[in-house]
């Protein structure tokens, strides 16, 4: 079997040594050149054509969001970012995403960190799976490129005491209180998601209206203190309301909430309303969160109308919730459709189980959805 081929990407000549003998104490990788910055990056990248890239953020002449945006629209390869866990790192990692790297591993203690060997295995991991992706990575690149062009102008803020007016032509959706006492049923929508879902979420969320008349309960797989950089972009980019979730909030419609990093999310009923409940319970198959902690959560609300959904991630996270979701009641299920999955494993998953009652390619769930609800 060949090896993984991959370019090391940083501006620290130590960092670039330690991250080239942790990718090769693997046998199945090897380094074959390095790089000091983006410039050097793109020229190596024309000339090598590694099958990955590990790319540093923080660097001169031309850092290492400038040097993504150019290899995706000049030479797309899988690229796997090496992010400071800081807000100014975090939002430079959604923004990354964003514009199509992978995946991204936490530098422990800053641009330098000397204690880089503590996330070894998870570079390792994040390289390989980038490895298998490069064959689709050309298609998925175009697919980013068309939906740019359909990307909403950026949130207005809102103003006191005005109601949002309707779109399209459609009245606007009843109030919480008109909901709960004209005898109809609440509704959610549960969402999973890891690999590729930061930039899957943009898709989904930012083609949602914002009179669309449900709460979105959200799982992304992703560590702690970068999901509320994730909430904080996609609401800009959005029409509902984005809001990285906090423990007991209340579950409106109109808004969608992304569990925060680190913690499992689940949805309790309380006093007939729908409740947030944080836990630190262990993770479930190294997740936390937890699309199956979540979709369990929502099997046993009673009263609730239910729509789930699984796009692009590795594993078969959310499998077991959405069974549970089937036996337990009334849910229907919206999976993501092999064409725009960046990784196709959830989702597969969810289809091989037999659960998915609707396969839809990405840049058409939220029509769906909003078809499915009306």
């Amino acid at each position: 079997m060949e090896k993984i081929r991959v370019l090391v990407v940083d501006d620290s000549a130590f960092m670039r040594k330690v991250i080239s003998d942790i990718l090769t104490s693997d046998p199945a990788i090897e380094v074959i050149d390095r790089a000091r910055n983006g410039l050097e990056c793109m020229e190596k990248v024309k000339q090598l054509d590694p099958d990955v890239v590990t790319l540093d953020i923080e660097m001169p002449v031309m850092n290492g969001l400038e040097a993504l945006e150019q290899l995706m629209l000049q030479t797309p390869v899988p690229v796997v970012m090496l992010s400071s866990l800081t807000k100014e790192g975090a939002d430079a990692t959604i923004r990354a995403l964003e514009y199509g790297a992978i995946d991204f591993v936490t530098k422990p203690s800053g641009p330098i960190s000397l204690d880089i060997n503590k996330v070894a295995d998870g570079i390792i991991e994040r390289v390989k799976a980038a490895a298998q992706m490069k064959g689709r990575l050309k298609r998925h690149t175009l697919f980013n490129r068309l939906q740019m062009h359909k990307r909403p102008a950026p949130k207005s803020p809102p103003v006191a005491n005005e109601s949002r007016p309707a779109v399209s032509g459609h009245p606007p959706s009843p109030t919480i209180r008109e909901t709960r006492t004209n005898g109809s049923l609440q509704k959610l929508v549960a969402l999973g998601t890891s690999t590729g879902g930061p930039k899957a979420l943009q898709t989904v969320l930012s083609a949602i209206p914002d009179t669309f008349p449900a709460p979105i309960v959200i799982v992304q797989h992703m560590p702690a203190g970068f999901t509320k950089s994730l909430a904080q972009r996609l609401d800009s980019l959005s029409a509902i309301r984005v809001t990285e979730v906090t423990d007991g909030q209340l579950i409106e419609p109109g808004t969608a909430y992304i569990a925060p990093g680190g913690y499992h999310f689940e949805v309790h009923q309380v006093n007939g309303q729908l409740r947030a409940h944080l836990h630190l319970q262990d993770p479930r198959s190294g997740h936390r969160p937890s699309v199956d902690v979540l979709f369990e959560s929502v099997s046993r609300l009673t009263n609730v109308d239910k729509w789930a959904i699984i796009m692009t991630g590795m594993g078969n996270d959310g499998t077991k919730g959405l069974k549970q979701m089937k036996e337990t009641g009334r849910v229907t299920s919206i999976i993501e459709d092999e064409s725009t999955c960046v990784v196709y494993g959830m989702p597969r998953a969810a289809i091989q189980a037999g659960l998915a009652d609707n396969v839809v390619p990405l840049d058409k769930i939220a029509e769906k959805l909003c078809m499915l609800l009306n």
